[in-house]
């Protein structure tokens, strides 16, 4: 049963993925254009100025927001293996300049969900030529593939909420200038009790994830990302890889009951709709 509801949704997580990891590079290429002051940090870490790399933002911005489109209108197993990569480079930058570890596992999704879908995309990944063709949302794969995109997407989706309970634990302070601009009068103790509840979420989901708190955790996670003091709608979409993964690990789940944990049997006359 779960591997005829998996099958059943490939193609709704694939449009899931493909959309999520636009949604990343796309945000996070405007940034870029931008020219979001932190990126200094980053580039300092390669050795590049303040003077240069102000001059190759806009550039790698530019260059980000083409290749998010991309995924939308021709994706291919090339771009999805350079996103991967790429989004893993940018999370890993800020422990490189100084910032807190958590800070590259809370942005697991932005290399996380490229990294799924190009596990969906089936096909022989070693075949050079694949690599540059259209992917399919139909692309048919084994039960072995099926298992790896679930424990991919469950690993990442733990890291993204242990990367964001730890950064509450340690108060960090654009997370509690989240808080106060709420209206919180205790930020710092919200922070440690919003901190302890994503960690033992991130746990739930590694164990043993359930369906309906999968869904809940989406919500939590895209309300959580509401409230950035500055630039609110770029930081909300550059963050799509977050949402991606955990809403294609619903659509990846079997359909089972809150209170027993079994399956549920779905008739034969809906499956055929």
């Amino acid at each position: 049963m779960h591997r005829l509801t998996l099958q059943h949704n490939e193609s709704k997580i694939h449009y899931t993925l493909r959309f999520a990891s636009a949604m990343c590079f796309i945000g996070h290429g405007t940034f870029g254009i931008i020219g979001k002051k932190i990126w200094l940090n980053y580039f300092a870490v390669f050795g590049i100025n303040s003077v240069l790399g102000t001059q190759l933002m806009p550039w790698l911005g530019a260059i980000d927001i083409l290749l998010g489109i991309s995924i939308l209108l021709y994706p291919t197993r090339a771009v999805l293996g350079w996103l991967m990569v790429w989004g893993a480079i940018t999370a890993f930058c800020r422990p490189m300049s100084g910032e807190p570890f958590a800070e590259f596992i809370e942005r697991a999704g932005n290399f996380g969900a490229p990294l799924t879908l190009l596990l969906l995309s089936g096909s022989n990944l070693a075949d050079i030529k694949s690599w540059f063709e259209r992917i399919s949302p139909e692309a048919k794969i084994g039960s072995d593939t099926r298992k790896r995109i679930i424990i991919c997407l469950r690993i990442v989706v733990c890291l993204l909420f242990i990367g964001h309970g730890w950064l509450n634990l340690i108060e960090k302070k654009g997370i509690i200038d989240q808080y106060t601009s709420i209206g919180f009068s205790n930020p710092v103790n919200v922070a440690h009790i919003v901190g302890l509840f994503e960690i033992l979420a991130a746990i739930s989901v590694l164990i043993k994830p359930i369906r309906p708190l999968i869904l809940a955790f989406l919500v939590w996670k895209m309300g959580s990302e509401l409230f950035y003091p500055h630039w609110e709608l770029f930081e909300f979409i550059e963050r799509g890889g977050s949402y991606g993964a955990i809403l294609a690990l619903w659509f990846a789940l079997p359909a089972s009951n809150l209170f027993t944990g079994k399956t549920v049997k779905v008739p034969t006359s809906i499956k055929t709709i």
